[in-house]
């Protein structure tokens, strides 16, 4: 899936000659990195009736309980908001220790 323009213009994809959302790499990147207008673009995407929509809301959800990403709560609450099931609220990965920023 090639990635709308608010996404394929975001800084958070500095390093691509060419992202692809189905990549989770790329979508960690953006959910990491991404500017208001990205993260934006990436709920509106999610919150889409389709399977592609649950799909991407299925694939968030496991990023931001498995990388470290910026505000992975607000992630999860989004999710959530999007009627996502959460057990409980899952504790998402910390950059301590891990030589991260």
């Amino acid at each position: 899936m090639s990635l709308p323009a608010a996404l394929d213009g975001s800084r958070a994809l500095w390093n691509r000659v060419e992202a692809d959302l189905s990549s989770d790499e790329v979508l960690a990147q953006l959910l990491d990195r991404g500017e208001r207008e990205a993260w934006r673009e990436l709920y509106r995407l999610a919150a889409g009736p389709g399977p592609e929509a649950r799909a991407l809301r299925g694939r968030i959800l496991r990023l931001v309980t498995t990388v470290p990403v910026a505000f992975p709560h607000f992630w999860l609450a989004a999710l959530r908001g999007l009627g996502e099931e959460i057990d409980g609220l899952p504790e998402p990965p910390s950059y301590a220790g891990s030589g991260g920023a």
